[in-house]
C-alpha cells in the first residue's frame, strides 16, 4: 500500500476510500498474458496498483508490472477506463472502491517472476487457457484484447 494510503487509513480507519487503479494486460510475442497470484485472495489477476500522488497513469504501470512481476513492459495505449460498480472490502476490512485504468502492454524484457509480497507467483497463459479469474479481471483483459480502435467506458 503506498505511503500517503497508509496516511489516509491512519486518519479514516476503513471508512470508504475513492482510488485511482491501474491494471495491466501484457501480452509477450507469442500471445501469452502476464497474470498474477494474488497473496490476499488466492485469485489469478492481472498486474495492477494504485496510482500515486503526482505520477502519470501510463509510467505507474509500467513501475507496479516492473515491481509484481519483474518484467519490463512498454504501453501501447488505455483500453478501458472505468469505476467499480460498488464498493467492496479487502480482506483486511477496509472499504474501497476504484476508478480503474486498463491499459495494453507490450512484453520488453525480464522473467516473469514473483517480485513483490503481494503475490504468490506469476505466470504466462495463452488467451484460450485462462486461469479462473474474477468478472472484473476477465472484462479487463478481453477488452484489451480487442483492436485498438475505442477505449472502453460505461455510457
Amino acid at each position: 500500500m503506498p505511503p500517503y494510503v497508509l496516511e489516509l487509513r491512519s486518519r479514516i480507519g476503513q471508512q470508504l476510500l475513492w482510488l485511482t487503479g491501474l491494471s495491466a494486460v501484457v501480452v509477450d510475442d507469442a500471445g501469452r498474458v502476464l497474470l498474477t497470484e494474488r497473496r490476499d485472495n488466492g485469485e489469478w489477476a492481472l498486474p495492477s496498483g494504485i496510482l500515486e500522488p503526482g505520477e502519470q497513469p501510463a509510467q505507474a504501470i509500467v513501475r507496479e508490472v516492473a515491481e509484481e512481476t519483474c518484467v519490463r513492459v512498454e504501453v501501447t495505449r488505455l483500453s478501458s477506463l472505468v469505476s467499480d460498480p460498488q464498493p467492496y472490502s479487502l480482506p483486511n476490512g477496509d472499504i474501497c472502491q476504484y476508478l480503474n485504468l486498463t491499459f495494453a502492454c507490450r512484453y520488453v524484457d525480464g522473467e516473469a517472476k514473483v517480485g513483490d509480497d503481494e503475490n504468490t507467483a506469476v505466470a504466462w497463459f495463452p488467451v484460450d487457457r485462462l486461469p479462473p479469474m474474477n468478472a472484473r479481471n476477465r472484462a479487463r483483459l478481453h477488452q484489451a484484447l480487442r483492436p485498438a480502435a475505442e477505449v472502453y467506458f460505461e455510457r
